[in-house]
């Protein structure tokens, strides 16, 4: 048995939420990337901390969030 953990797969609002934190210069805050993707801030805070738990998220900065390098590659993917 596996561990349970499917880390490739992603909602189409996790790849959204991914693809726009990409084109961010530097850590983002929830509502530019809402407003980058179209998805309420409260859905955008709720794809961050799921995409956090995967290691795909990292947020050095209070309230403002990075892509990782695994984040990147699973979008590439």
């Amino acid at each position: 048995m596996g561990c349970g953990c499917k880390k490739e797969s992603l909602t189409d609002e996790q790849k959204k939420v991914l693809e726009a934190m990409v084109k961010c210069d530097g850590p983002c805050a929830s509502k530019d990337i809402a407003s980058a993707t179209g998805l309420e801030t409260k859905v955008v805070s709720g794809r961050i901390t799921a995409l956090k738990k995967k290691g795909y998220v990292k947020s050095s900065v209070r309230c403002k969030y990075e892509i990782t390098s695994a984040g990147k590659t699973v979008i590439q993917a």
